[in-house]
């Protein structure tokens, strides 16, 4: 299975070592950089950070004089765009977004799109009955629009020559080492926000949720920007629960949405695709909704009662989680889930053994008489 990756429309700090590792060891056959918006300099300085060796690899998207001066190996047409450059030599791609194109021009390869709901854009649907392509896509056409690797089986019997992807390809990398365990922040008259943190990292927990629902934006600055050091420091994800618009200010990894929070779709046109979302569910339905719209990962809960949250959804409990994530494998829906709400030290196991990924805690450390000590305990009985 060939496999293509189309970058960003932006472009972001490490782009060039992450094409390269791409095209080195992440099994991709062609690079397809596409920047609509860039000038033709900021394409050429991304140009010049990769090896010259790649550039028989790259296809460019707009930007057709810079591929005739790198000597690039591809160029992809499109309404802008609709003929290659005078004297083109390399080869030329397509996009295609019915059967019908398919045989109506000349081309090396071309994307049929979208094949699935798209990751990259949330809410755009699949346009077809994908057993209609089966006899209609061949080698040349490669299948784009929500792909990911547990698709790709379907894809290769359907007739497809490849597969070509965006979102799946750049989209934050959640590491479930760092995911297992996590701890949520609360605010307390004996020791600041920070310090929680701090003895939580000292702990071993490497994800933390700044949560702060009585704090002005000011403070929740201060304090994300403090976390941010820390989290820096101990090599944590740092996450904000709720406030988009202080994810770029205080360098935050992602934003946590609560059901009555800005909704992920939006929240995912802020932010774009290089930033975490998580989104609460209370339900199988509301983990579909959430996959639905792009969310990075779950928290599900509230396991029991807590304190550390008003207007609490209906508990779970163990036959909860139990029934939810049997029906997430049953549906083949693979996304981390974090269990939460009033979570103790001796739930941990029993609550593990029901398949989620990890557990987030927060007066447990936060209320411990001991928080770092409290955290290893933890850490402990999640990796026993």
């Amino acid at each position: 299975m060939r496999k293509i990756a189309i970058t960003l429309p932006e472009f972001f700090e490490g782009e060039a070592a992450e094409i390269a590792s791409l095209l080195h060891t992440g099994g991709f056959w062609r690079i397809h950089i596409r920047k609509p918006g860039a000038t033709e300099g900021q394409v050429a300085e991304l140009l010049n950070d990769l090896p010259k060796e790649l550039y028989p690899r790259l296809t460019m998207h707009y930007h057709f004089d810079v591929a005739k001066k790198y000597s690039l190996g591809g160029v992809h047409l499109n309404s802008y765009n609709p003929t290659p450059p005078h004297g083109w030599t390399g080869s030329v791609s397509r996009s295609f977004h019915s059967v019908e194109e398919i045989n109506s021009c000349d081309y090396d390869y071309a994307f049929l799109s979208p094949i699935y709901p798209s990751i990259s854009k949330p809410g755009y649907k699949g346009n077809f009955d994908l057993e209609q392509l089966r006899g209609v896509v061949d080698e040349k056409i490669f299948s784009l629009g929500g792909v990911t690797p547990e698709k790709f089986s379907e894809i290769k019997d359907l007739g497809f020559g490849g597969v070509a992807m965006l979102g799946n390809v750049w989209r934050a990398v959640i590491s479930s080492e760092k995911f297992r365990f996590q701890f949520i922040t609360h605010a307390s008259d004996i020791q600041s926000i920070a310090a929680q943190v701090e003895k939580t990292l000292r702990g071993g927990c490497r994800w933390i949720q700044l949560r702060h629902k009585d704090a002005d934006a000011t403070e929740l600055i201060k304090e994300g920007r403090l976390i941010r050091r820390l989290c820096d420091e101990y090599g944590a994800t740092f996450i904000i629960d709720d406030h988009v618009e202080l994810v770029e200010t205080i360098g935050a990894d992602g934003v946590h949405l609560g059901k009555k929070d800005m909704p992920v779709v939006e929240a995912r046109r802020i932010l774009g695709i290089r930033k975490i979302i998580g989104a609460t569910a209370n339900s199988y339905e509301d983990i579909v909704e959430a996959v639905g719209v792009g969310a990075d990962y779950i928290g599900l809960g509230p396991y029991r009662f807590t304190t550390t949250k008003e207007k609490l959804s209906p508990v779970l409990g163990l036959a909860g989680y139990n029934d939810i994530v049997d029906h997430c494998r049953t549906d083949n829906i693979n996304i981390p889930i974090v269990a939460i709400g009033g979570i103790e030290r001796d739930d941990i196991t029993p609550i593990l053994s029901t398949g989620v990924s990890g557990i987030a805690v927060s007066g447990a450390i936060r209320n411990a008489e001991n928080p770092e000590l409290e955290t290893a305990k933890i850490l402990q009985s999640i990796t026993n």
